[in-house]
């Protein structure tokens, strides 16, 4: 089986043509479409983590948003 993406190269932020590596993970599900149990994940880097976060909360999704494995960012 072969990974989906190179894992030697940094994971990138999901904001619309963002470049910058992710260093937090937005965890968030739509209740009307998910189980609730599932998560599907979007990843932020420092200056989108906000935006993002504020985007899916309005809508009543953001469920966490975690430091990105590995990555230098310090908690929350």
């Amino acid at each position: 089986m072969s990974t989906p993406f190179p894992t030697d190269e940094p994971l990138i932020c999901s904001a619309k043509g963002c470049h910058a590596p992710a260093t937090w993970e937005l965890r968030w599900n739509n209740p009307r479409l998910h189980d609730p149990d599932r998560r599907k994940t979007w990843l932020a880097c420092p200056a989108h983590r906000e935006t993002l976060g504020d985007f899916l909360d309005a809508r009543g999704f953001l469920r966490a948003v975690v430091p990105l494995a590995g990555s230098p960012t310090l908690e929350a």
